[in-house]
């Protein structure tokens, strides 16, 4: 399945650069934003990957690999325990586990009093993807109470494929794309700290009105809620997740794909869903409009 490709976001202003944070005026003295950014969900997140440390599983030829770092609160130095960290990847091949029930490069673990996690796994791949090819890269989905879910990608520096990936190549992923170094153990590993950002999440009231089954002219949209963020389904497949920007508005990483909701006269729910699609080597944007046909609990 080709993943969702998406428009590149050049945009850089005198005290809003992405990639080293942002700043802003308090009233007395500018202060720097240094969150880590997000990026794309993409097309292969599976809920519900088993709690372990050791991603490889049996029989693969793949490069072991040790990913570790810490999370920090906002203020980028207080860590923070008990975050649920989420990995996943494609193989050695160049494939995504998406339906067995081994969840092969797939796990998640809890930070300890430390702030600390680790992943054992394998040194990715990049991977065809249509007529274009994604650097090699790890999903991380990052979640803290009292903190914005954070889902994001790491990279790795002099991988080809970079420079011509819209996600990879923004300037807001520049932090995220990491050199690999050898450990005392002589093995492969890599270091990714993050800080995470302020919760800006809808009320559960909202929520309740919104998520739900949607009728689109070509398909369905599903929007469940996971903590903060919003998750969309397109056809059954996890699209994006979305975070609360308000007035009735939702954003995915980077800021390239977006859901809108309304209250019609009626009481009836509607969505308009614009995403970041790539067809006939020209980028283009997707709009799907759609009602909500079923919605969840009472």
């Amino acid at each position: 399945m080709k993943r969702r490709d998406f428009l590149k976001d050049s945009t850089l202003t005198a005290f809003s650069i992405a990639a080293f944070g942002s700043i802003h005026w308090n009233g007395k003295s500018f202060e720097a934003n240094n969150e880590t950014s997000s990026d794309i969900l993409g097309p292969f997140y599976r809920p519900g990957s088993p709690m372990r440390s050791n991603l490889i599983p049996a029989g693969s030829t793949g490069t072991e690999m040790h990913l570790s770092g810490t999370i920090f609160a906002k203020d980028g130095k207080t860590p923070l325990p008990n975050v649920l960290v989420e990995s996943w990847q494609c193989d050695e091949h160049e494939h995504y586990d998406n339906v067995s029930d081994d969840y092969k490069f797939r796990g998640a673990v809890k930070t300890g009093k430390d702030g600390k996690y680790a992943f054992k796994t394998i040194v990715p791949v990049s991977y065809k993807d249509g007529a274009d090819w994604r650097p090699a890269h790890i999903h991380l989905r990052i979640s803290s109470k009292g903190h914005q879910d954070l889902i994001t990608q790491i990279y790795f520096k002099g991988d080809e494929h970079i420079a011509k990936d819209a996600s990879a190549n923004s300037p807001q992923s520049v932090n995220r794309i990491l050199e690999i170094k050898k450990n005392a153990q002589n093995k492969h590993a890599v270091e990714f700290n993050v800080v995470m950002g302020n919760s800006f999440a809808l009320n559960d009231a909202g929520y309740k009105k919104i998520t739900g089954l949607y009728q689109l002219k070509n398909g369905m949209a599903e929007f469940t809620r996971e903590d903060d963020l919003l998750l969309l389904k397109m056809n059954g497949q996890f699209m994006e997740g979305l975070v609360y920007k308000g007035n009735n508005s939702f954003e995915g990483g980077l800021g390239f794909n977006k859901a809108t909701f309304e209250i019609l006269s009626n009481g009836d729910i509607k969505t308009k869903i614009t995403m970041w699609d790539m067809g006939a080597d020209q980028r283009f944007l997707e709009v799907h409009e759609g009602v909500k046909v079923l919605k969840y609990g009472k």
